[in-house]
């Protein structure tokens, strides 16, 4: 059985990060999506709320009712294995993804053999990234095409607990 970790800090989920794992989960067995803390980023949701709304926009969607959503304790690849990985799927909007991720990968397989495979965003989404949405979302403007359902409510919950 091959089983893929779909890494990610997801803050928030967005419907491009959805798409990536409804595809992935055609490729792989199985499919695990790692919420990670990223330390180089500010994050608005807890990381409760980030796996709360993950688990909820799987379990809503039929493609990836069986995929399961936890938290990555350390470093991603540890995670993989762990988990009995052998893969890493993550999504590219541009070329300016994979220049950031290219070095990573190659990190990685060169630590623990872990493969990273990457799929083109779809145009719907090449547009949509987690900081996209916070930014539009701070300045009052509609997120709800970007964002699985009820993603939208806690986004706008926790920036007006940000304002308090």
């Amino acid at each position: 059985m091959t089983i893929a970790v779909c890494p990610g800090s997801f803050d928030p989920f967005t419907l491009g990060h959805l798409d990536v794992v409804r595809r992935a989960r055609t490729l792989f067995d199985g499919v695990v999506v790692g919420v990670a803390k990223n330390a180089g980023k500010t994050g608005l949701l807890t990381l409760d709320e980030r796996v709360e709304i993950v688990r909820a926009a799987l379990a809503a969607d039929p493609a990836t009712a069986d995929v399961r959503a936890e938290v990555v304790p350390g470093l991603v690849v540890d995670f993989c294995r762990e988990v009995g990985a052998t893969a890493m799927v993550k999504g590219l909007r541009g070329g300016g993804d994979l220049d950031a991720e290219l070095p990573m990968a190659l990190a990685n397989r060169h630590l623990t053999g872990v493969e990273t495979v990457y799929l083109p965003a779809d145009p719907a989404y090449a547009h949509v990234a987690s900081s996209l949405v916070k930014d539009i979302a701070r300045h009052g403007g509609a997120i709800e095409d970007m964002v699985p359902d009820g993603v939208a409510a806690v986004v706008r919950a926790a920036l007006a607990a940000q304002q308090r």
